[in-house]
C-alpha cells in the first residue's frame, strides 16, 4: 500500500501560476507526443484522490476524461459530482487515514494523490510515500506552492533522475520512516 504524488512544478515550486492557470506545463515543445512516463505510472495506482479544485479544474479541460481509474475527491464543501461524471468521480471527506484505510478495504491501495491542498494535507498527516516531481524551467514567482508548513520536516530519499526533451527533470523521492 502507497500514496505517491506525481506532479510537475516550476523552478519555483508553483502547480499552478498566480491566475491558477497551467498553460506554462505546456510550454516546452514536445513534438512526439510524449507522456513522460505517465502512463506507466498510472499503472501501478488504484485510484486518484484528488481536492475540489483539481476536480474542478481537470472538469474544465477541454478534453475527454483523463482518467480510467476511479477519482476520489476529496471535499467538505462539495454536495454531488457534477452530471456525467457520477460514474467517474466520487465524494470523500473526513480524516485523512480514514479516508486512505476506507479506499483500501474497497481494494484501492496504490492511491495517487493530486492537488496542491490536497498534497499539503496528506504531507502534513505523514501519508505521502513517494513523491515524483517533474520541473519545469520556469519561474513564475508566485501561485500555487506544492508544499505548505509542517509540525516536522519530512525525510525522503533520492532514487531517480530522469531527463526529458532537454529540459524538464523528473525526480523521484521515497519517504524514510524510522
Amino acid at each position: 500500500m502507497a500514496n505517491y504524488v506525481y506532479i510537475a512544478t516550476s523552478l519555483d515550486g508553483f502547480i499552478a501560476d498566480q491566475n491558477n492557470q497551467l498553460d506554462w506545463l505546456h510550454e516546452i515543445p514536445n513534438p512526439e507526443g510524449s507522456d513522460f512516463g505517465f502512463q506507466a505510472f498510472m499503472d501501478q495506482v488504484d485510484a486518484l484522490v484528488m481536492g475540489r479544485n483539481t476536480f474542478e479544474t481537470v472538469v474544465g479541460f477541454d478534453c475527454d476524461w483523463p482518467y480510467s481509474k476511479p477519482v476520489y475527491v476529496l471535499s467538505n464543501s462539495l454536495s454531488a459530482i457534477p452530471d456525467g461524471y457520477q460514474d467517474k468521480a466520487f465524494l470523500v471527506s473526513g480524516d485523512l487515514k480514514q479516508v486512505v484505510n476506507e479506499l483500501a478495504t474497497q481494494g484501492m491501495h496504490n492511491l495517487y494523490i493530486d492537488g496542491g491542498k490536497t498534497v499539503q494535507s496528506f504531507l502534513r498527516e505523514d501519508l505521502i510515500d513517494e513523491l515524483i516531481i517533474t520541473t519545469i524551467p520556469t519561474v513564475l514567482g508566485g501561485g500555487v506552492p506544492l508544499f505548505g508548513e509542517l509540525a516536522a520536516p519530512l525525510r525522503f530519499r533520492h532514487v531517480e533522475s530522469q531527463r526529458y526533451l532537454n529540459s524538464l527533470v523528473k525526480n523521484r523521492f521515497v519517504r524514510v520512516r524510522g
